[in-house]
C-alpha cells in the first residue's frame, strides 16, 4: 500500500490544524510536515468575493493523480490537498496542501510541486465579485503560473 492520500473539494471551511494532526498522527517515521494554506486576498480592497466552481469528480481524480506524482518523486510519506469551492470572502481558505516525509526538503518540494500542478491542471474557475457590486469576469489563467509548474519537468 502507498502513502496516504486525502483529496477533499468542499463548499465548507477546513482547519489546518486538524488536518494536520490527521495526516501525522501515530506516524513516528514523519519527520517534517509542510503546510500551504491559500487564502482569498482583497485585491487592494476591491473584490468582494470570488466564486469558485470546479468540474466535480474530475477535479478529484485530477488532484489525487497530482499527489501520487508527488509521493512518487519526492518519496513522500503521506499527502492531503483540499481545495474548496463556492463564494469566499477575502480572508477565507482556498486551498491547504500538506506533505509528509522524513526530511523537510523532500516535504517542501513536494508541497511546491503540488501547489504548481493544482494551480494549472485542476479544473477549477474563478469569478470576482467586485466591491462596487459589479462582476470582475472570469478569472484567466496566468503565465506565471505555468512557468512555475515547467520547472518541475526537467
Amino acid at each position: 500500500m502507498g502513502a496516504p492520500i486525502t483529496v477533499r473539494v468542499q463548499r465548507e471551511d477546513f482547519d489546518l490544524s486538524a488536518e494536520v494532526s490527521r495526516l501525522s498522527f501515530d506516524r513516528p517515521e514523519i519527520g517534517a510536515v509542510v503546510t500551504f494554506s491559500g487564502l482569498c486576498r482583497d485585491e487592494a480592497g476591491t473584490l468582494a468575493a470570488l466564486e469558485l466552481e470546479h468540474y466535480p469528480g474530475m477535479a478529484e481524480a485530477e488532484i489525487t493523480r497530482i499527489c501520487e506524482l508527488a509521493i512518487e518523486r519526492f518519496g513522500l510519506q503521506a499527502a492531503t490537498a483540499i481545495h474548496r469551492y463556492g463564494r469566499i470572502n477575502p480572508g477565507e481558505n482556498i486551498v491547504l496542501v500538506v506533505t509528509a516525509s522524513p526530511h523537510r526538503q523532500a516535504a517542501f518540494d513536494g508541497a511546491n510541486f503540488i501547489m504548481d500542478f493544482l494551480k494549472t491542471s485542476a479544473p477549477f474557475w474563478k469569478k470576482e465579485h467586485l466591491a462596487d457590486g459589479t462582476s470582475g469576469g472570469w478569472v484567466s489563467a496566468k503565465d506565471a503560473d505555468d512557468t512555475a509548474r515547467d520547472r518541475w519537468k526537467r
